[in-house]
């Protein structure tokens, strides 16, 4: 990617100066990476601190991704120059991930990162890993991977930085990134209510109802999973056309098919950290 090479302007680059004295002077650094936009802006300015050939991309793979997911990753890493790995993660083995409590994050990060340890860090010879947590995200209390993140001494350099989510989306459009203004994309797990198990069709069920949205053109779509029912969540300007023709048949069919025997859509919109704040809010308040 050329831009990244470019000159920023004088309040991105004061922004992303703060960024890449975060990251201290690896010989090679590990990106775990996602494709959204906090990563995308850690490995654009990680690559263009270090050089691409002491940055590495690490897409952790497993049925938690969604397909669509995995191709944005793969295209816009190749956008900024970046090499790529991907690795197969095997969250939905561990009992505590399957068993889907607040800290299921916890249990999801803490796979992704040991598996980083154990098979790619000395393969590619990295001496250092980060992930991209803001500083808008640093604080929330249903963020249990950043406990995992500790614990393997990964780096936060956004987050140490002060950048919050407004600031992350600054620099990304300052850079190009395709992802500058892509909306959130919690993984498939997040549809699932805590306490009910997180099983591969269930995540099956919630990708393939969700694709139907995408390719209706709702780019912010997420399919909550309730058994029988689908509760679609949409932003609050997408909730009409959604629920009259031609798109309420379309949606209903597809969703249907996906393997939902009822379909509903939330007229809150689209609520992040619907299912874990609650929790752990009780616990820490």
């Amino acid at each position: 990617m050329t831009l990244i090479a470019e000159a920023l302007p004088a309040d991105v680059a004061e922004l992303a100066g703060r960024v890449e004295a975060r990251l201290g002077s690896p010989s090679r650094l590990g990106v775990a990476f996602s494709g959204g936009v906090d990563s995308s802006v850690l490995l654009a300015l990680a690559t263009r601190a270090l050089g691409a050939d002491r940055t590495l991309a690490i897409l952790g793979v497993s049925p938690s991704l969604a397909a669509s997911e995995r191709r944005a990753a793969h295209e816009l890493a190749a956008d900024i120059g970046a090499a790529l790995v991907e690795l197969p993660t095997h969250e939905l083995e561990r009992p505590e991930y399957q068993a889907n409590g607040p800290d299921r994050c916890f249990h999801c990060k803490t796979e992704l990162f040991t598996r980083i340890d154990d098979e790619v860090a000395a393969r590619y010879g990295l001496t250092a890993i980060a992930y991209g947590e803001n500083a808008d995200d640093a604080v929330r209390p249903d963020r249990p991977g950043a406990k995992a993140a500790t614990n393997h001494r990964v780096l936060r350099p956004l987050a140490d930085a002060g950048l919050g989510k407004a600031d992350v989306r600054l620099v990304a459009r300052a850079l190009g990134l395709s992802s500058a203004d892509k909306p959130a994309a919690p993984c498939l797990a997040s549809r699932i209510p805590h306490h009910e198990p997180v099983t591969a069709e269930k995540l099956r069920q919630i990708e393939d109802a969700e694709e139907v949205l995408h390719e209706l053109g709702f780019t912010e779509a997420r399919v909550r999973h309730h058994g029988d029912v689908a509760r679609i969540e949409l932003p609050a300007d997408d909730l009409v056309r959604a629920v009259n023709e031609p798109a309420r048949t379309t949606i209903a069919r597809g969703v249907q098919a996906a393997g939902f025997r009822f379909v509903s859509v939330d007229l809150a919109g689209v609520q992040s950290g619907a299912f874990t704040l609650p929790l752990v809010t009780r616990v820490h308040g």
